[in-house]
């Protein structure tokens, strides 16, 4: 199914402002007709997992725990570390009690995915771009 940005936009903006003045046993009885069980399960665990981040919890352990991917678990880790994260201050709001904001990255960059060292990540970017693959070094 193709996304519509503007119908998500526009549809966001206004659920967000109808929300906010809502209380919040409308809105969850709101979120429990908008989604089937299975969809709430989904965002159910994924504000869990963020919290659980939030809290220091090995990505494993939390994968494991809510049955996740790890490359879920990567995501929000990466919105956590982001300025100004959406996350932290829905997490604040929640009165969910955060640690120190872990390294903060500037809006728009990406976190670095993977634990191999330079030496390693050097030759296989270049690897990679000489067989035409496009990298993040490139960019």
């Amino acid at each position: 199914m193709e996304q519509n940005d503007d119908i998500v936009s526009a549809n966001f903006t206004e659920m967000s402002r109808a929300l906010a003045a809502a209380e919040p046993q409308l809105i969850q009885d709101f979120l429990y007709s908008l989604f089937t069980p299975s969809e709430a399960d989904e965002i159910a665990k994924r504000w869990a997992l963020v919290k659980e981040i939030a809290k220091g919890t090995p990505q494993r352990e939390i994968a494991r725990a809510l049955g996740l991917s790890l490359c879920k678990i990567t995501r929000g880790s990466r919105e956590l570390k982001k300025e100004g994260s959406s996350f932290r201050r829905m997490l604040a709001l929640a009165g969910v009690e955060l640690p120190e904001a872990p390294a903060i990255l500037p809006a728009g960059r990406r976190a670095r995915e993977s634990g191999r060292p330079r030496a390693i990540a050097q030759p296989l970017s270049a690897s990679a771009r000489s067989d035409g693959f496009s990298t993040a070094a490139q960019a």
